[in-house]
């Protein structure tokens, strides 16, 4: 049979259109849309609620160091600061949001384990982070961590930093719990409490803050390793796009820059820039 010319030209249009249609959304992800927008938009994930690591301020800016991370990754990527979504990534939801495609990568103190390993994948890490704690500035009677003993400990309820110290290293220490960080500075300004513990960095962010400048110190007393990694979904391409481009923030001082700036205030003594693909123990 002959077919129609006019008919077979529609045909060949058409296929054509399937197979562009096909790749709409798969700039980055070699497994599906992954958050990509048809308008040149990336969306990224993030905390809302961390001060220094990832704020959502009143007027609706977003600062911290998380945000410039994801920034400096979003502009090698080929987006303008514009072209960011940011989407809030809650502790419990960051594996959800990359496997359903939500965003396109999470940047949200996201620390690498195994675990967590299996559902996504990492690239970095970026930071390396310890649990710590963080006492008053003119607080001279911890200066270890088994001066923690007696002492009044504050952390967030269902946190595992507080029961850490509590079970391996300071088990006479007084747990105290509360709904938010920002309820343990309170007690800690007030002296209702003698410290708090969790990641360094969130601790110096919080402290950093211009309400509590020259109030509190870290301990520097490293009780755990936190690598920091981005979260991609399992198979992105993106995973290798992401390092390239963290590589660079380090070399060019970018990263540095973003370090002094989220954390100096609090007197925070940054780890060197790890080394992609290095995960310490």
């Amino acid at each position: 049979m002959t077919m129609n010319p006019l008919r077979t030209r529609r045909l060949t249009i058409a296929a054509a259109a399937a197979v562009v249609l096909s790749f709409t959304g798969t700039a980055y992800a070699s497994g599906g849309a992954a958050g990509h927008r048809d308008d040149g938009k990336i969306t990224v994930g993030i905390k809302f609620d961390q001060p220094g690591i990832g704020l959502k301020t009143p007027d609706g800016t977003y600062t911290g160091f998380d945000v410039d991370v994801a920034t400096y990754i979003a502009k090698q990527l080929g987006h303008d600061p514009k072209d960011i979504v940011w989407k809030e990534a809650k502790s419990a939801d960051r594996e959800s949001l990359l496997q359903r495609g939500d965003v396109d990568f999470i940047a949200a103190s996201y620390s690498i384990t195994p675990k967590r390993a299996e559902k996504v994948d990492f690239a970095g890490p970026y930071l390396l982070a310890h649990q710590d704690v963080l006492i008053r500035a003119d607080d001279d009677s911890i200066t270890k961590p088994s001066d923690l003993n007696n002492k009044k400990l504050c952390s967030v309820t269902g946190s595992t930093s507080a029961q850490n110290v509590k079970t391996k290293i300071a088990p006479d220490a007084q747990l105290q719990e509360y709904g938010g960080y920002s309820e343990c500075l309170t007690g800690l300004e007030n002296g209702v409490i003698d410290a708090i513990t969790t990641d360094d960095s969130i601790l110096a962010g919080y402290a950093a803050q211009p309400e509590f400048k020259g109030k509190f110190k870290l301990g520097g007393f490293e009780l755990s390793n936190e690598n920091y990694g981005i979260g991609v979904q399992k198979g992105s391409e993106l995973k290798a796009q992401i390092n390239t481009a963290l590589e660079k923030m380090v070399a060019d001082g970018s990263w540095a820059a973003a370090v002094q700036k989220n954390f100096g205030p609090a007197g925070y003594q940054a780890e060197p820039a790890p080394k992609i693909g290095v995960v310490v123990q």
